[in-house]
């Protein structure tokens, strides 16, 4: 019987920590910039955009800490992050990465990796009319 509730409790606890991180991957593109749960300031940088090279993908960003290059590739995920004009978060491209731009990245594994797995950008004025990437 012991060893019965044993294996449930961790079936259970194995299934929720699963369900929550699977909810924040779904939800993550809705979280302002620096208040992701867990991720921001850990397995995040928050900086400005020093410089996108449209021919190789790469963006270099200065954090408060240091500088860094991420490549973004086809599976990097680009959001506007349009909190502070109290707008709805649309999806981006690279195209909408700007030297300047404030920025949170997530590397995929770890928060140094060579590519990006997604990048907020946060926006200060709303995106044109027409704009590609709604």
């Amino acid at each position: 019987m012991h060893r019965t509730n044993i294996a449930v409790t961790l079936f259970v606890t194995l299934i929720a920590g699963i369900t929550f991180a699977h909810g924040q991957q779904q939800t993550e593109r809705y979280i302002p910039i620096g208040q992701s749960p867990g991720l921001s300031g850990k397995h995040t940088h928050i900086g400005t955009i020093e410089a996108a090279d449209t021919k190789t993908r790469i963006v270099s960003v200065a954090a408060a800490d240091r500088r860094y290059s991420v490549t973004v590739t086809e599976r990097t995920r680009i959001w506007l992050d349009q909190n502070r004009l109290k707008l709805t978060t649309l999806k981006g491209s690279f195209a909408d990465l700007a030297i300047g731009s404030r920025v949170e990245v997530k590397s995929e594994g770890s928060a140094d990796g060579p590519s990006a797995e997604w990048i907020k950008v946060e926006m200060t004025a709303p995106r044109a009319a027409g704009a590609p990437g709604r």
